[in-house]
């Protein structure tokens, strides 16, 4: 899929760098034309000089045909506008934007704009909101027994309960993170269409959680 950059800094670079491996096209947009220079040596994707909240360099970069688009700059205030503007005037479906300050971060959760709000892991964490089905896990046992993942909930659980969708014996579902607030779950919570859902699986069961996850079975069933 085609997937917009916006801000050429280190994590924007890399986030490039990283998608473009992947198999996916790129595009990264920077006001400055020097901070393009971080992109790796043969880079194939497309470069635009300007700031990514101008539709004539968004349409550029290909705005029109892009399934994500993380806005990465340095700047809350121009990280948010990017994002708005492809969320809600070309209909981008994934939309990330690195927020500096958590408490404003969780405002445009509310809105409907993923966030990201600590810089450490940030490069990892737009990646997995904008690739979900790419494979990851936030912690491994030492013995490979037991995974964490950080999964979407697909639309299709939405109204379902978190009872539902867990496996006895196989998972256990750990946490929500609802509107950029997390909290623990039990089985009679509601899954929401936006959910994250972070889920211990048993090393031997990734395959058996995936298929429920893509799934659903009727209410009921087993």
């Amino acid at each position: 899929m085609h997937v917009i950059v916006v801000g050429c800094g280190r994590v924007g670079a890399g986030l490039a760098r990283t998608l473009e491996e992947g198999g996916h096209s790129v595009a990264v947009i920077d006001r400055r034309a020097a901070a393009l220079k971080r992109l790796p040596e043969g880079f194939g994707g497309r470069t635009v000089v300007g700031v990514g909240f101008d539709r004539d360099r968004l349409v550029a970069a290909g705005i029109e045909e892009a399934a994500a688009l993380a806005a990465v700059t340095n700047g809350d205030n121009s990280n948010i506008l990017v994002a708005r503007v492809a969320r809600e005037t070309y209909g981008v479906e994934r939309v990330v934007a690195r927020i500096y300050d958590p408490r404003r971060a969780k405002i445009y959760e509310r809105l409907g704009i993923s966030t990201i709000a600590t810089v450490e892991w940030a490069t990892e964490r737009v990646l997995q909101r904008i690739l979900p089905d790419r494979p990851n896990a936030s912690w491994i046992d030492p013995s490979a027994k037991v995974v964490l993942l950080e999964r979407p909930v697909p639309t299709a659980w939405a109204g379902r309960t978190v009872a539902d969708l867990e496996i006895a014996g196989h998972t256990r579902i750990a946490a929500i993170s609802r509107l950029g607030t997390g909290a623990v779950a039990n089985g009679e919570t509601v899954l929401q269409d936006g959910d994250v859902i972070h889920v211990m699986v048993g090393g031997d069961s990734l395959d058996l959680f995936e298929e429920r996850l893509a799934n659903p079975v009727k209410a009921g069933g087993h």
